[in-house]
């Protein structure tokens, strides 16, 4: 038990699926999930535990921007054991190729800060993906036949952004879509030599101000967390 995360130990699963809102991983784990079990609730960020063709896997809620994903994911590696760890999420689309409903891996995250800007000082650290699950990712959303991107995303540490000069350059130089998490998860990852991907469901566009329907999301984001899970567990796929 730590002080964000109620669960005790041997709750928490090495592979753990980590959306912001608390709602989606009760939803995640109901639906894709067998022997369900609530594991955590303090301040209302549920997770729950179960298991998935054989495997044991947690959907931890991981809350809204890098400084609530760093509480959840420190605590989720150095107190429970965590080694996996993907977050499943919307972004924004950013280019003309990607559409709403799409698909994004995020091979790497550019951001103007994280949580870890205090230990890097002055240094540009380029946080990316763990290659094994970025294959495996890409591998099973081919499988599926799911519109999918790979390439670089952009973290903000805002959702109000007022910089649409930054905006502009992040399509200038072929950002597909911007979130707010995936940056220090891959940062944290690297420290403690854990793997990390983020598996991102376009639910908006940035350029066309297309937004997708909320009775639309439920269907979209299936794909997001069966190729996570496809990823996590590729012989069980």
């Amino acid at each position: 038990m730590t002080i964000h995360i109620g669960a005790e130990k041997g709750d928490i699963a090495e592979t753990v699926l980590l959306p912001g809102d608390p709602h989606r991983a009760k939803w995640a784990a109901e639906t894709f999930l067998d022997d369900v079990r609530l594991v955590n609730n303090v301040r209302g960020m549920l997770g729950f535990t179960g298991t998935w063709k054989g495997n044991t896997v947690t959907i931890q809620g991981s809350g809204m921007g890098m400084p609530s994903l760093s509480i959840y994911v420190n605590e989720l590696i150095r107190d429970f054991g965590a080694k996996t760890l993907i977050r499943i999420g919307s972004c924004g689309g950013m280019q003309d190729s990607v559409n709403v409903r799409d698909v994004i891996l995020a091979m790497t995250s550019t951001t103007l800060s994280t949580p870890s800007r205090g230990i890097m000082k002055e240094l540009n650290f380029a946080p990316c993906a763990d290659w094994g699950l970025l294959q495996a990712a890409a591998n099973a959303a081919a499988a599926k036949g799911t519109p999918t991107h790979v390439g670089g995303i952009y973290s903000s540490d805002v959702f109000y952004d007022e910089r649409p000069d930054l905006n502009e350059q992040m399509v200038r130089h072929g950002i597909l879509g911007v979130e707010m998490e995936a940056a220090e998860l891959y940062i944290l990852a690297a420290r403690h030599k854990c793997r990390a991907l983020a598996v991102l469901t376009v639910s908006d566009h940035l350029l066309t101000g297309e937004a997708l329907p909320s009775s639309e999301r439920e269907r979209s984001f299936r794909d997001m967390v069966e190729i996570a899970l496809q990823a996590a567990f590729p012989d069980a796929a």
